[in-house]
């Protein structure tokens, strides 16, 4: 199955899932305060599937576009409601149950995102010993003194058990004083030591998508993988150039390549030039001379020669790590992954719109199908945590006081309760042309965000 296939696959069941939850908050909450709920649905548009279920005979629909859902409730402000029937009105309901009812859905997300941790940690999270491989010269994390091998065991006071833990709180210290503050062992059992990364000024650079650990200067450690040859492609420009399985490749127009990640962005990088490998060849050093073929896919130009490495090796058992927990322990250990998550989503949030914090960060739909499918390859431990990371960006947007939102419905609820009396119809028609401006240059900049990815 191909890779795009895959992403539009994961992203449906990604989006049905999480608006479905999303919507099931509205509509359960609102079915508790006695309103009548009209409609059900998962998208927008023309419906592709549609049943009615329930006493109140609610219409459940699946719709052509699915970027979004909602529930329709009765509601005297846009159709005539039956006299006897105008009880159940959404209008007619005490402002505390049309405020409940506006944040269940974003908190249906959080308590998804809950158990979805919950399930992950029961069942078992792996990753890898945050350990470092290599450190680049007069780089920042040179300067602060990080050195190959070192194991970062805590960044501030929180323990960083794993790299997805170190990745995320180091961007999340950063954003507090331009200082990461590492506490570091050189090796198992050794005297710890403090290492400071003095970051202040380069945050927006260091926030770009993959330029965290370039821009500090330093590398995870990972297995070596020599570039040694499994099959060479019949015919292939690396054939017509005479390499042969069992070649490792050991340098790349002069140049010392370390890996087969190294040789292979040597190679993808040079569409349709002439380069000069260096081969090892059952211990005689060769120089083979091999046009680099140019291959088109999408908008994208790359190059290949036709060959194909070994497996990736694993990672030793010394190097991985397990974050398990039981029935109990797993809840406490997935609600503070939620606040976690949700407290650096808003910190990111607020500094970017400070300028701090690189706006690239935000994706759009192409983005968020491209992660989608990969985390779904990946495994159901990985596509899982992409579930609850995206609840809880939806729970979070949701929240934001935009008129079109449930965030920006909330607060007109909270003026009526204040004043006394609802917000003005001029008012909020005004409030909902804004909300309607101001999504429609979100979902633009996404885009944007989107193929600009694409075309790097």
């Amino acid at each position: 199955m191909s890779s795009v296939l895959v992403s539009i696959l994961a992203f449906s069941v990604a989006i049905t899932v999480l608006v479905a939850v999303h919507e099931y908050g509205h509509y359960w909450v609102a079915r508790r305060a006695g309103i009548k709920v009209l409609r059900f649905s998962i998208g927008f548009g023309k419906p592709l599937w549609r049943r009615r279920f329930g006493s109140d005979d609610t219409e459940f629909v699946f719709s052509a576009i699915p970027l979004g859902g909602y529930v329709k409730m009765l509601d005297e402000r846009e159709a005539p409601v039956a006299e006897h029937e105008k009880a159940r009105s959404f209008n007619q309901a005490s402002v505390p149950w049309r405020m409940a009812v506006l944040v269940a859905g974003p908190l249906a997300n959080f308590i998804f995102a809950i158990i979805a941790y919950w399930m992950m940690f029961m069942a078992g999270v792996p990753g890898v010993k945050p350990v470092v491989g290599t450190v680049e010269p007069g780089s920042i994390a040179a300067e602060a003194g990080l050195r190959d091998g070192d194991r970062i065991v805590a960044v501030g006071d929180r323990d960083t058990p794993t790299w997805e833990a170190a990745m995320l709180v180091i961007l999340d210290d950063m954003l507090d004083d331009g200082v990461v503050s590492m506490q570091v062992e050189s090796e198992a059992g050794s005297t710890g030591r403090r290492v400071d990364l003095r970051v202040a000024g380069k945050e927006e650079e260091l926030t770009r998508p993959g330029e965290l650990f370039s821009g500090l200067g330093f590398a995870p450690w990972r297995p070596q993988w020599p570039a040694v040859l499994e099959a060479v492609t019949a015919g292939g420009p690396a054939e017509r150039g005479g390499l042969r399985r069992g070649d490792e490749i050991v340098s790349g127009d002069g140049e010392a390549l370390a890996d087969w990640p190294a040789l292979v962005n040597f190679l993808r990088t040079r569409p349709g030039q002439e380069v000069s490998l260096g081969v090892n060849r059952d211990g005689t050093e060769l120089d083979v001379m091999i046009t680099v073929e140019s291959v088109t896919e999408g908008d994208q130009v790359f190059g290949r020669v036709g060959i194909q490495g070994s497996a990736p090796p694993a990672y030793p058992d010394a190097m991985r790590a397990m974050q398990s927990y039981g029935p109990i322990g797993a809840i406490g250990a997935a609600t503070a992954k939620t606040w976690e998550m949700s407290a650096l989503t808003l910190r990111m949030l607020w500094k970017m719109l400070q300028g701090v914090v690189s706006p690239r960060n935000i994706s759009g739909p192409i983005n968020i199908a491209q992660y989608a499918g990969f985390s779904a390859t990946i495994g159901v431990s990985a596509f899982v945590s992409f579930l609850a990371i995206v609840s809880i960006s939806l729970g979070l947007i949701n929240l934001m006081p935009v008129p079109m939102l449930d965030g920006g419905q909330l607060v007109y609820q909270a003026v009526e309760l204040i004043k006394g009396k609802p917000v003005s119809e001029k008012t909020q028609i005004v409030g909902q042309q804004i909300g309607i401006f101001l999504l429609i240059l979100l979902m633009t900049f996404d885009l944007y965000n989107d193929i600009a990815r694409l075309l790097e």
